[in-house]
Protein backbone atom coordinates (compact mmCIF):
# COMPACT_ATOMS: atom_id res chain seq x y z
CA UNK A 1 0.00 0.00 0.00
CA UNK A 2 2.91 2.41 0.64
CA UNK A 3 3.40 3.14 -3.36
CA UNK A 4 -0.18 4.59 -3.01
CA UNK A 5 1.07 7.80 -0.42
CA UNK A 6 4.30 8.20 -1.76
CA UNK A 7 4.62 10.08 -5.08
CA UNK A 8 6.41 8.24 -7.95
CA UNK A 9 9.08 10.58 -10.36
CA UNK A 10 9.08 8.20 -12.75
CA UNK A 11 5.48 8.52 -13.24
CA UNK A 12 5.82 12.71 -13.18
CA UNK A 13 8.20 12.44 -15.80
CA UNK A 14 5.91 10.16 -17.90
CA UNK A 15 2.72 12.37 -17.03
CA UNK A 16 5.57 15.63 -18.09
CA UNK A 17 6.57 13.13 -21.37
CA UNK A 18 2.94 12.49 -22.58
CA UNK A 19 2.05 16.26 -21.93
CA UNK A 20 5.00 17.83 -23.88
CA UNK A 21 4.17 15.56 -26.69
CA UNK A 22 0.40 16.41 -27.07
CA UNK A 23 1.41 20.16 -26.79
CA UNK A 24 3.95 19.70 -29.63
CA UNK A 25 1.10 17.71 -31.75
CA UNK A 26 -1.53 20.81 -30.95
CA UNK A 27 0.82 24.11 -31.18
CA UNK A 28 4.37 22.94 -32.80
CA UNK A 29 6.62 25.66 -33.21
CA UNK A 30 5.29 27.63 -30.44
CA UNK A 31 6.90 29.36 -26.91
CA UNK A 32 4.13 26.75 -25.10
CA UNK A 33 5.76 23.87 -26.59
CA UNK A 34 9.29 24.80 -25.76
CA UNK A 35 8.19 25.37 -22.40
CA UNK A 36 6.65 21.62 -22.29
CA UNK A 37 9.71 20.48 -23.34
CA UNK A 38 12.02 22.15 -20.32
CA UNK A 39 9.21 20.81 -17.97
CA UNK A 40 9.97 17.38 -19.58
CA UNK A 41 14.10 18.21 -18.58
CA UNK A 42 13.04 19.56 -15.01
CA UNK A 43 11.04 17.17 -14.03
CA UNK A 44 13.82 14.63 -15.15
CA UNK A 45 16.73 16.40 -13.40
CA UNK A 46 14.27 16.60 -10.24
CA UNK A 47 13.96 13.04 -10.39
CA UNK A 48 17.77 13.02 -9.89
CA UNK A 49 18.28 15.59 -7.85
CA UNK A 50 15.54 14.78 -5.06
CA UNK A 51 16.93 11.15 -5.00
CA UNK A 52 20.21 12.52 -4.55
CA UNK A 53 19.19 14.71 -1.79
CA UNK A 54 17.46 12.30 0.50
CA UNK A 55 20.79 9.69 0.44
CA UNK A 56 22.79 10.04 3.31
CA UNK A 57 25.67 12.20 3.13
CA UNK A 58 28.85 9.86 3.92
CA UNK A 59 31.80 12.32 4.42
CA UNK A 60 29.96 13.92 6.47
CA UNK A 61 28.63 11.81 8.77
CA UNK A 62 31.75 9.57 9.26
CA UNK A 63 32.96 13.26 9.56
CA UNK A 64 30.73 13.85 12.85
CA UNK A 65 31.81 10.23 14.08
CA UNK A 66 35.47 11.02 14.49
CA UNK A 67 34.74 14.13 16.07
CA UNK A 68 32.70 12.51 18.32
CA UNK A 69 35.05 10.19 19.02
CA UNK A 70 37.52 13.00 19.71
CA UNK A 71 35.50 14.93 22.26
CA UNK A 72 35.03 11.67 24.09
CA UNK A 73 38.81 11.42 24.43
CA UNK A 74 39.33 14.90 25.47
CA UNK A 75 36.40 15.10 27.87
CA UNK A 76 38.27 12.21 29.70
CA UNK A 77 41.36 13.69 29.51
CA UNK A 78 39.56 16.69 31.47
CA UNK A 79 37.84 14.49 34.00
CA UNK A 80 41.55 13.22 34.62
CA UNK A 81 42.13 16.43 35.18
CA UNK A 82 39.55 17.04 37.42
CA UNK A 83 40.38 14.33 39.58
CA UNK A 84 44.16 14.58 40.02
CA UNK A 85 43.17 18.29 41.38
CA UNK A 86 40.74 17.31 43.77
CA UNK A 87 43.52 15.41 45.26
CA UNK A 88 46.69 17.32 44.77
CA UNK A 89 45.23 20.88 44.07
CA UNK A 90 43.53 24.01 46.28
CA UNK A 91 40.17 24.99 45.31
CA UNK A 92 41.19 28.06 43.15
CA UNK A 93 43.13 25.76 40.90
CA UNK A 94 39.62 23.41 40.96
CA UNK A 95 37.70 26.20 40.01
CA UNK A 96 39.66 27.51 37.52
CA UNK A 97 39.79 23.95 36.17
CA UNK A 98 36.23 23.90 36.07
CA UNK A 99 35.21 27.13 34.18
CA UNK A 100 38.23 26.05 31.89
CA UNK A 101 36.06 22.77 31.27
CA UNK A 102 32.70 24.50 30.91
CA UNK A 103 34.18 26.91 28.04
CA UNK A 104 35.90 23.90 26.57
CA UNK A 105 32.20 22.03 26.68
CA UNK A 106 30.52 24.82 25.24
CA UNK A 107 33.00 25.18 22.26
CA UNK A 108 33.16 21.57 21.32
CA UNK A 109 29.39 21.83 21.35
CA UNK A 110 29.20 24.56 19.27
CA UNK A 111 31.45 22.52 16.71
CA UNK A 112 29.24 19.44 17.09
CA UNK A 113 26.03 21.53 16.14
CA UNK A 114 28.04 23.11 13.33
CA UNK A 115 29.31 19.47 11.95
CA UNK A 116 25.86 17.55 12.48
CA UNK A 117 23.95 20.00 11.18
CA UNK A 118 26.04 20.93 8.41
CA UNK A 119 24.61 17.63 5.92
CA UNK A 120 20.76 19.40 7.03
CA UNK A 121 22.06 22.92 5.82
CA UNK A 122 23.63 21.28 2.43
CA UNK A 123 20.27 19.62 1.20
CA UNK A 124 18.66 22.48 2.20
CA UNK A 125 20.59 24.89 0.08
CA UNK A 126 19.99 22.39 -2.98
CA UNK A 127 16.65 21.87 -2.15
CA UNK A 128 15.57 25.71 -1.80
CA UNK A 129 17.73 25.63 -5.17
CA UNK A 130 15.67 23.38 -6.89
CA UNK A 131 12.58 24.78 -5.77
CA UNK A 132 13.71 28.36 -7.07
CA UNK A 133 13.79 26.97 -10.74
CA UNK A 134 10.19 25.57 -10.45
CA UNK A 135 8.94 28.56 -9.25
CA UNK A 136 10.59 30.41 -11.72
CA UNK A 137 9.12 28.15 -14.62
CA UNK A 138 5.86 28.77 -12.93
CA UNK A 139 6.30 32.50 -13.84
CA UNK A 140 7.19 32.00 -17.39
CA UNK A 141 3.78 29.17 -18.03
CA UNK A 142 1.84 32.52 -16.60
CA UNK A 143 4.17 34.94 -18.94
CA UNK A 144 2.24 32.46 -22.01
CA UNK A 145 -1.01 33.33 -20.73
CA UNK A 146 -0.67 36.55 -19.77
CA UNK A 147 -1.82 37.97 -23.60
CA UNK A 148 -4.17 35.03 -23.90
CA UNK A 149 -7.53 37.15 -23.08
CA UNK A 150 -10.81 35.43 -24.34
CA UNK A 151 -12.07 39.17 -23.83
CA UNK A 152 -10.09 40.35 -26.88
CA UNK A 153 -11.14 37.30 -28.90
CA UNK A 154 -14.58 37.54 -28.39
CA UNK A 155 -14.60 41.65 -29.01
CA UNK A 156 -12.03 41.13 -31.61
CA UNK A 157 -13.33 44.41 -32.89
CA UNK A 158 -12.21 46.70 -29.78
CA UNK A 159 -8.65 46.00 -31.00
CA UNK A 160 -6.01 48.68 -30.91
CA UNK A 161 -3.08 49.04 -33.08
CA UNK A 162 -0.73 48.05 -29.81
CA UNK A 163 -3.55 45.32 -29.03
CA UNK A 164 -1.56 41.44 -29.42
CA UNK A 165 -1.98 39.70 -33.07
CA UNK A 166 -5.12 36.91 -32.06
CA UNK A 167 -4.31 34.27 -34.72
CA UNK A 168 -6.49 31.38 -32.66
CA UNK A 169 -10.03 30.54 -32.77
CA UNK A 170 -12.11 30.00 -29.65
CA UNK A 171 -11.21 26.23 -29.89
CA UNK A 172 -7.57 26.70 -30.01
CA UNK A 173 -7.52 29.27 -27.50
CA UNK A 174 -9.27 27.21 -25.28
CA UNK A 175 -6.81 24.44 -25.43
CA UNK A 176 -4.28 26.68 -25.41
CA UNK A 177 -5.14 27.61 -22.17
CA UNK A 178 -6.07 24.10 -20.75
CA UNK A 179 -2.47 22.93 -21.68
CA UNK A 180 -0.92 26.17 -19.55
CA UNK A 181 -3.11 24.78 -16.60
CA UNK A 182 -1.83 21.26 -16.96
CA UNK A 183 1.52 22.12 -17.27
CA UNK A 184 1.52 24.02 -13.90
CA UNK A 185 0.48 20.92 -12.49
CA UNK A 186 3.05 18.57 -12.93
CA UNK A 187 5.27 21.47 -11.31
CA UNK A 188 3.43 21.23 -7.76
CA UNK A 189 4.33 17.52 -7.98
CA UNK A 190 7.44 17.99 -8.75
CA UNK A 191 7.79 20.49 -5.47
CA UNK A 192 6.34 17.70 -3.24
CA UNK A 193 8.77 15.37 -4.35
CA UNK A 194 11.42 17.52 -2.81
CA UNK A 195 9.61 17.29 0.07
CA UNK A 196 9.07 13.83 0.31
CA UNK A 197 12.65 13.11 -0.18
CA UNK A 198 13.88 15.74 2.54
CA UNK A 199 11.74 16.06 5.86
CA UNK A 200 12.97 19.66 6.63
CA UNK A 201 10.79 22.80 7.72
CA UNK A 202 12.23 25.45 5.80
CA UNK A 203 11.90 23.50 2.35
CA UNK A 204 8.43 22.37 2.90
CA UNK A 205 7.67 25.41 3.60
CA UNK A 206 9.00 26.49 -0.13
CA UNK A 207 6.85 23.62 -0.97
CA UNK A 208 3.73 24.85 0.37
CA UNK A 209 4.33 28.37 -1.59
CA UNK A 210 5.00 26.35 -4.80
CA UNK A 211 1.43 24.60 -4.36
CA UNK A 212 -0.41 28.37 -3.35
CA UNK A 213 1.02 29.68 -6.43
CA UNK A 214 0.76 27.17 -9.19
CA UNK A 215 -2.65 26.55 -7.85
CA UNK A 216 -3.63 30.95 -7.71
CA UNK A 217 -2.39 30.47 -11.57
CA UNK A 218 -4.25 27.95 -12.56
CA UNK A 219 -7.66 29.42 -11.08
CA UNK A 220 -6.52 32.47 -13.03
CA UNK A 221 -6.34 30.88 -16.14
CA UNK A 222 -9.74 28.63 -15.40
CA UNK A 223 -11.47 31.74 -15.55
CA UNK A 224 -10.40 33.08 -18.69
CA UNK A 225 -11.52 29.15 -19.88
CA UNK A 226 -14.87 29.96 -18.36
CA UNK A 227 -15.11 32.88 -19.88
CA UNK A 228 -14.57 30.92 -23.16
CA UNK A 229 -17.46 28.04 -22.49
CA UNK A 230 -19.66 30.46 -21.74
CA UNK A 231 -19.50 32.89 -24.66
CA UNK A 232 -22.18 32.26 -26.95
CA UNK A 233 -21.51 29.78 -29.87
Amino acid sequence: MDRYRRLKAESIVETCAELSRRVAERFPETGLARVADELLAVSRRAAERAEEIGRPHWPLRLLAGLVVVLVLTAAGTMLAGVELTLKIGSFVELVQVIESSINDAILIGAALFFIFSAETRIKRHRALEALRELRSLAHVIDMHQLTKDPESLLNADRATLSSPKRAMTEHELNRYLDYCSEILSPLSKLAALYGQKFDDGIALSAVDQIESLTTGLSRKIWQKIMILEGSPP
